[in-house]
């Protein structure tokens, strides 16, 4: 809705806020998908929400368990998670200070469709592996026929 404008009660269609709509350019639902479809968004929320990192961990347990990740991006990663309320972060003041990052409600609540994203992948590399070689295959082949 544009700023300055309000809701006129005998037109919402006209003036009330728009259903989501993913297709559409500036839905801010692709925002969200474009997070939580992100790998390191993934690999974070389903470590603490899983067996093997279920309830609290702290920053490096976490860099340690997902294997490949920078300090930067587990950091850029956490700290968005956080901000879309799918992460929460506690400070203890010690020292050195302490902090740990725990799954929210919400946050649970995504496990079971990435969960679900995560099995299907390991379950089905083979057969992409096997499509990858014969699309390459299919390329090298088609780039040797053009002249």
């Amino acid at each position: 809705m544009q700023e300055g404008t309000f809701i006129a009660p005998g037109y919402p269609e006209e003036t009330g806020a728009r259903q989501p709509d993913v297709y559409a350019a500036n839905c801010p639902t692709r925002q969200l998908l474009d997070r939580i479809a992100d790998k390191w968004s993934v690999l974070i929320l389903t470590t603490l929400g899983s067996g093997l990192g279920a309830g609290e961990m702290r920053f490096n347990a976490l860099k340690r368990r997902i294997d490949g990740i920078s300090q930067k991006m587990l950091s850029q990663t956490l700290r968005s998670l956080e901000r879309d309320g799918l992460v929460a972060r506690r400070v203890v003041p010690t020292v050195p200070v302490t902090v740990s990052y725990a799954i929210t409600p919400l946050g649970s609540e995504l496990i079971e469709a990435l969960q679900a994203m995560i099995d299907w992948a390991e379950r089905r590399m083979a057969e992409v592996a096997l499509s990858q070689l014969a699309y390459d295959a299919r390329e090298k082949e088609l780039a040797g026929l053009s002249f």
